[in-house]
């Protein structure tokens, strides 16, 4: 079941509620007069809900933006505490230690409306976080935005143009330099700039072997990275691995795969795994396996 939030004046003046109710355990206030039913045994509420919630409080005037924008159009890539972020062009609004308010130029063409909240385009989310996050976290925000929203990194030039001056913009062309849509999710991104940030060629983007796709993949030396999210461990899941692996195994590639503590955490780890899989490669000469008719399954799929 989906927990709405909601003004707490209007159903006291409805006859709903009390104001005596609402301050008992059964109501969470997240923002000034905004609620939640409190639901035993449920998740203490995520950036979408928050972001739902923050919204009642601009309805009108504002739009979500930031990571929280990000999050309602399905490019969820911030972290989950994160403050939620509104843009309010003109008025006033009041901040709160879990909001964020901006008052910036906001063009119609980049505000779109998603289940009946206004909400930062991909293209302007993908410029606003470029601008405000370090080129790292910066990449994977752009990655994600670019690959929902179906645009092109490159089309973020175009963005800037419109917004002269804006403070970070200094940044964008190094962070769309090293943007690529078809990486697959956030952990995929940075597992993509662990590697080339240690100086090693940037892998492959969901590179296809007979039925299966590598999350990242250095061709020639039949080496395949991937994130092992949580999924993984399902027992349905282990058994199509299972199954996967042995097929790759046979088409000669040898896969690593790296968990969210590991990318996120120790980076460095990735790029000294990935470096002696590719030397160990090199020295056996496994990349002559590509120069052997039809060694390989399938083609690259890399492409913005």
């Amino acid at each position: 079941m989906r927990i709405e939030p909601f003004r707490g004046s209007v159903e006291v003046a409805a006859g709903r509620l009390t104001p005596g109710r609402l301050r008992g355990p059964g109501y969470r206030r997240l923002f000034p007069d905004v609620y939640v039913p409190v639901v035993p045994g449920a998740d203490p509420p995520d950036l979408a809900l928050r972001a739902r919630a923050a919204y009642l409080l601009v309805e009108g005037r504002g739009a979500l933006a930031g990571w929280a924008a990000a999050e309602v159009l399905g490019a969820s890539c911030g972290p989950a505490g994160a403050a939620v972020e509104v843009i309010v062009p003109e008025g006033k609004q009041r901040r709160h230690p879990d909001l964020r308010v901006r008052r910036a130029r906001v063009y119609r063409d980049e505000v779109t409306a998603i289940d009946g909240m206004a909400v930062t385009t991909a293209r302007r989310t993908a410029f606003d976080l470029a601008c405000a996050l370090p080129v790292r976290e910066a990449v994977v925000a752009v990655d994600a935005l670019a690959r929902v929203g179906e645009f092109d990194p490159e089309e973020l030039h175009e963005v800037r143009s419109r917004h002269l001056g804006a403070r970070g913009s200094a940044r964008l062309p190094e962070v769309i330099r090293r943007a690529d849509r078809s990486a697959g999710s956030p952990m995929e991104t940075r597992i993509r700039l662990a590697i080339t940030d240690a100086g090693l060629p940037c892998p492959v983007l969901q590179h296809r072997v007979g039925p299966y796709l590598l999350d990242l993949a250095f061709v020639p030396q039949r080496v395949g990275v991937e994130h092992n999210g949580s999924d993984h461990l399902k027992p349905e899941r282990a058994v199509r691995d299972l199954a996967r692996e042995a097929f790759l195994a046979r088409a000669g590639w040898r896969v690593l795969r790296f968990d969210a503590a590991t990318v996120l955490r120790r980076p460095h780890i990735v790029a000294a795994r990935v470096r002696r899989e590719l030397d160990r490669a090199q020295t056996s000469g496994t990349g002559a396996f590509l120069s052997t008719p039809g060694g390989d399954f399938g083609s690259d799929h890399r492409g913005r």
